[in-house]
């Protein structure tokens, strides 16, 4: 099954995390894949998150077993595979009882703990705010609160990972490059890709097409294949504001809604905090969406509702919105519209089969991979077997998957190196920090400073190992340091980046 005769096995169309988890997958199998994306790899949806590996907790209300078992099942299996990007994270829950009883609350969260076999992850606990350190930045009316566990996840880098993974296995992967047509010629598809930096056209042939487009799912069944589908998605807009952290511990918070919704309070980049998100219909373009005034009104409202600092739109330092393209099941609610995946394929009378994706979520895109490629197997009989959940990404093989003892065995291994530059280090790359590293055996040798925690080796790293190709692909996506950095230290990044992409 290999690609040496012009033939891919697969080619899979969009490259966020379904894409580069069904790309990683199919290659571990033994398939041969050539994976494109239009832009950067997790620069839609998959990087707009509210960056979190959870079970659904409030999915339980609208009767999702299945989805929210299978999701806290997957928690601890990426838990596992890739510690350095994935850690616990502690919720807190005020209860507010003039929203949902406290028996309902506890129901729930007894739900939670038992449905999906918890193994590594504390339970919930109750909390007298009175007493608790978790209560002191909470408003004095609320004297109880539910304390559970979820985990947290750098959602770029995870789509970034998936994608490494299936690179170092042999698939092609090629970002910036849109799937301009795909037309079927008997047992195999012809198709054709437009870089859309250059404009430059390049065709593949491949036996079965992966579509994983996300919000131009139906974009790509239509207007790129010409073909027709009975099931859509529905995109569903979702905003989240970053503002300074306003309260001591690392623990997160989850409040609710007179409307039933919940935002998510959570520690962001170790001084900031991120709050979201909103569910708002939406019939834009997906390339165009931004978070609006009123959104960013109801987050603040939100908040406020519940902390004794109240925050305004100054204290904003960042906002951004994604576009969930959720599998359309006709409820009028977008708070209810279901996060469970569908897959449809079209296989004509024994043709060359096209595989599309409806909805999923973050958390469970390792299972929907491994399901994906289940209905692939009769057109791929000789495939592999499932492989993902016992296995590491990149960077994640880490002795017992225990982050604090690698970061420890980092600060011994290279004692010259700031502690807090080998925590960024080690929380990004794991592993793969040695790679980056290289042989450095100073600070010096990492090359000039943009920002204490942002050297030029890392930059040159991410532009030779991880297909960045702007500057904002690395300090958006690949790291986060542009949140941190002034306008003058972002100015000097970017002529340093034009210069060495040149010069590349």
């Amino acid at each position: 099954m290999s690609s040496e005769s012009g033939i891919y096995d697969l080619f899979v169309v969009g490259g966020g995390v379904n894409g580069a988890g069904i790309a990683r997958d199919a290659t571990g199998r033994g398939l041969s894949v050539l994976l494109c994306e239009k832009d950067d790899l997790a620069q839609g949806t998959s990087s707009r998150s509210g960056k979190l590996v959870h079970g659904g907790l409030r999915y339980l209300e609208y009767y999702e077993f299945r989805l929210v078992r299978e999701a806290l099942i997957e928690r601890e299996v990426l838990l596992r595979s890739a510690p350095h990007i994935i850690w616990p994270m502690r919720f807190v829950l005020p209860h507010n009882p003039e929203d949902r009883p406290a028996w309902l609350v506890r129901l729930g969260l007894f739900l939670y703990d038992h449905l999906g076999g918890r193994k590594r992850l504390p339970g919930t606990r109750t909390l007298n705010l009175a007493q608790a350190p978790e209560g002191a930045p909470l408003k004095p009316q609320y004297r109880k609160a539910f304390e559970y566990s979820d985990c947290w996840v750098d959602d770029a880098r995870l789509v970034l990972l998936n994608a490494l993974d299936a690179h170092s296995r042999g698939a092609t992967v090629k970002t910036r490059t849109a799937c301009s047509s795909i037309r079927r010629t008997g047992d195999l598809w012809t198709i054709e890709m437009t870089d859309t930096v250059t404009g430059a056209k390049s065709e593949a042939k491949a036996r079965c097409v992966v579509n994983t487009a996300g919000p131009w799912v139906n974009d790509i069944i239509g207007r790129v294949a010409g073909l027709n589908s009975s099931r859509s998605v529905r995109l569903v807009k979702g905003s989240h504001i970053v503002v300074p952290k306003f309260w001591e511990g690392r623990q997160a918070y989850l409040v609710q809604n007179p409307d039933k919704r919940v935002i998510f309070i959570n520690p962001y980049q170790n001084d900031l905090a991120l709050i979201g998100t909103t569910d708002i219909p939406y019939e834009g373009r997906p390339e165009d969406v931004t978070a609006d005034g009123n959104e960013i009104a109801y987050l603040i409202k939100s908040v406020n509702r519940y902390f004794k600092q109240q925050l305004t739109e100054a204290d904003i330092v960042h906002s951004f919105s994604g576009v969930r393209p959720l599998y359309d099941d006709n409820a009028a609610n977008p708070s209810a519209v279901t996060r469970d995946y569908i897959f449809e394929v079209d296989a004509g009378d024994g043709q060359a089969p096209l595989l599309s994706v409806f909805g999923g979520k973050i958390t469970t895109f390792r299972k929907l991979s491994d399901h994906a490629l289940e209905r692939l197997k009769p057109f791929f009989p000789k495939m592999g077997p499932a492989w993902t959940g016992s296995a590491t990404l990149p960077g994640g093989d880490m002795r017992d998957a225990d982050f604090d003892q690698f970061l420890g065995d980092i600060k011994v291994r290279y004692p010259w190196l700031p502690a807090d530059l080998a925590k960024h280090y080690a929380r990004l790359y794991g592993t793969r920090l040695h790679a980056l590293v290289g042989k450095a055996t100073g600070i010096d040798d990492l090359g000039i400073a943009f920002t204490p925690l942002f050297r030029e080796r890392e930059a040159q790293f991410l532009m030779e190992t991880e297909w960045a190709q702007t500057a904002n692909d690395i300090l958006e996506r690949r790291t986060k340091h542009g949140l941190h950095m002034t306008p003058v230290q972002r100015q000097a990044f970017v002529a340093w980046y034009d210069d060495h992409s040149e010069a590349a």
